[in-house]
């Protein structure tokens, strides 16, 4: 190989870095750029907003979003920056999503690891059949299962209520089920079958033996289950159709918007409450993001 052909060589490697990271930085750029417009208009008077909507920074630079938002501000205060936050009260809306997205997260993923337990180990009619056909479930949109879900909540007389919100979706979920049951199929069945011989039941053996084992994937599905939760809209909206009693904070950043004097929307405290909103999944995201990335490559289809 003549000297020409390295230096072609390195030419052509040095251009395809350069590609490489250009579009790494553009993708990165399309990516955080919303989030940076959501602070700035955070913090930004929202009466001086319309005189300069294309500011990359904040404009009349204040923190008044997030004084209302907590109920801080007075109302006086409120309106002189172009808010109102009449009957908002971000306090009851976190508790609400706090339980809605804990209890409806450790119920299912505790039902999802018992069905997974049941297809990877147990021995029974039909296992092989109800798996296919729990295949099939996850090709089926969730919004095809609302309706059914909500006539039946509403026949029951749930609706507005917390089991209303959280039964629905705590006893299934094909992904789950099926993420577990892959993992538990590459654990070696030797250490379960010595504690069955030392007169461990089936149970016993599942919570003391599987799931410790198991303990990574679980956490994944809890952490993902609770995001997904926190951030659900669609169920909440057709559950939650008065009142503040269940309404989680999602459907509360509606309520803050639709709470603006006139015609005109309190932006800057919308932008506020959102990133208060996202600021758990972000924290989730930071502390266990290497985590749920090594769970999901290390429990992949075997």
């Amino acid at each position: 190989m003549t000297t020409a052909d390295v230096s072609v060589r390195r030419r052509r490697a040095g251009l395809g870095r350069i590609a490489g990271w250009t579009y790494l930085g553009f993708v990165l750029l399309v990516t955080v750029f919303p989030f940076y417009w959501i602070l700035r208009t955070a913090l930004s008077n929202n009466k001086a907003l319309a005189t300069d909507p294309s500011s990359l920074l904040p404009v009349g630079f204040t923190v008044q979003a997030f004084r209302r938002v907590l109920g801080l501000a007075s109302l006086a205060e409120a309106q002189a920056q172009g808010g109102n936050v009449a009957g908002f009260d971000i306090g009851i809306y976190m508790r609400n999503s706090i339980i809605y997205a804990v209890t409806s997260t450790v119920l299912v993923v505790l039902f999802s690891t018992l069905a997974a337990y049941a297809f990877s180990r147990l021995e029974w009619p039909g296992r092989n059949l109800v798996f296919s056909v729990l295949i099939v479930a996850l090709m089926v949109p969730g919004i095809m299962t609302l309706l059914p879900n909500f006539v039946l909540v509403k026949n029951l007389g749930l609706v507005n209520t917390f089991a209303g919100l959280i039964l629905p979706g705590a006893f299934f979920s094909a992904f789950n089920i099926f993420f577990l049951r892959q993992f538990f199929l590459g654990i070696s069945r030797e250490v379960e079958e010595a504690a069955i011989i030392d007169g461990a039941g089936r149970l016993r053996v599942m919570f003391r033996v599987i799931m410790p084992m198991a303990q990574g994937p679980i956490v994944t599905l809890l952490i993902l289950g609770f995001i997904g939760a926190w951030n659900d809209y669609f169920w909440p909206l057709l559950v939650s159709t008065s009142g503040d009693e269940v309404r989680p904070l999602t459907l509360a950043l509606a309520v803050f918007r639709q709470s603006a004097p006139g015609t005109a929307t309190d932006w800057a405290g919308l932008m506020a409450a959102a990133l208060i909103a996202a600021l758990p999944m972000f924290l989730i995201f930071m502390v266990f993001g290497r985590r749920i990335v090594n769970s999901i490559g290390f429990s992949g289809v075997r």
